[in-house]
């Protein structure tokens, strides 16, 4: 039986300084809630006076928050069985996957010689699909364990921080952040570290929610980018970039979009503001979540110029 979190005590907070700049003043920005699973507790944002990034403060202390990721959380569901939307629900996701690498060939060729490595890989699909059609060697990620999965017997496996990870001085040619770096507690040390392991010619590509969007507009303190309190940051068109450049990096291409779907946060966001901080029971809401994908069709066809929810940063070594 899942133990319940009740509401988190003072005790259990840090108060970080600004994770791009190191300023300590800032102005209170909004207030969020566990709209995803439901768990009691507020958690607050703040926008830093000094270079304006949106960071949680006060923020639960890392080694709290590893419990706020069970295996309902949305990046590691093993959940297979979706009785008749099985077959749409294994599109959809599939459809991810292949979003991901369509977005990456656009920059980088890969080929049997490759290195890839994915950082914060969850249930490592992406990796999966990417050894298959590219026959690149990837190497996979994230602080739990998610090694036992079918398909990670084609993944090299790594559990926990990018910083605990030893590579041996190998490089690679690729690195890859879908939805990691606003989950971070340090960084500009990670992508420092990620940098070190890039490629003299390789490419990292960054997709995290754009805090300036559509979405956040319409949602405000609902909006699903919040995801509090698993994320620590919130990025817009100006910070994110200047977060990756502060690290060594430089941005090749910038792109107001990104492989996961913007109609998922169209659809929580929707689904939270009714539910206030109930939680999402995602297995009866796949039922409407299908269904009004289809009704907003015509307008998800040109998400891609919509400014709806997600950026994405494509860097090279400066």
């Amino acid at each position: 039986m899942e133990q319940k979190i009740g509401a988190p005590t003072e005790d259990q907070f840090e108060l970080p300084s600004c994770p791009l700049c190191a300023a300590s003043e800032g102005t209170a920005f909004i207030t969020a809630e566990d709209d995803l699973g439901g768990r009691p507790g507020t958690f607050r944002f703040k926008r830093c006076d000094g270079c304006g990034l949106v960071y949680q403060s006060p923020r639960l202390r890392f080694e709290r928050i590893g419990r706020y990721y069970d295996d309902e959380y949305i990046a590691h569901r093993k959940k297979t069985d979706w009785g008749v939307f099985t077959p749409l629900y294994d599109w959809a996701m599939g459809k991810h996957d292949r979003d991901k690498l369509s977005l990456v060939r656009r920059y980088k060729s890969l080929n049997a010689d490759s290195r890839v490595l994915d950082v914060g890989c969850g249930a490592g699909t992406f990796l999966a699909l990417l050894a298959e059609k590219t026959g690149a060697s990837a190497c996979g990620m994230d602080f739990k364990d998610l090694s036992s999965l079918p398909w990670m017997d084609r993944v090299d496996f790594r559990q926990g921080t990018l910083a605990e990870q030893d590579f041996d001085e190998r490089t690679f040619d690729l690195i890859t952040m879908w939805h990691f770096l606003e989950h971070d507690y340090t960084p500009v040390d990670t992508l420092i570290r990620a940098r070190d392991l890039l490629a003299t010619d390789g490419r990292m590509l960054i997709e995290v929610p754009r805090l300036d969007s559509v979405s956040f507009r319409l949602f405000r303190e609902r909006w699903p980018g919040l995801q509090a309190p698993q994320h620590t940051m919130l990025f817009d068109a100006e910070t994110l970039p200047r977060m990756v450049e502060r690290a060594g990096l430089k941005v090749c291409h910038y792109l107001p979009y990104g492989a996961f779907p913007a109609y998922f946060y169209l659809f929580c966001g929707v689904a939270f503001k009714l539910l206030r901080g109930k939680g999402l029971n995602l297995s009866r809401a796949i039922y409407p979540y299908f269904a009004g994908q289809l009704l907003l069709l015509p307008l998800l066809l040109f998400e891609r110029r919509l400014n709806l929810a997600m950026q994405t940063v494509v860097c090279e070594r400066a």
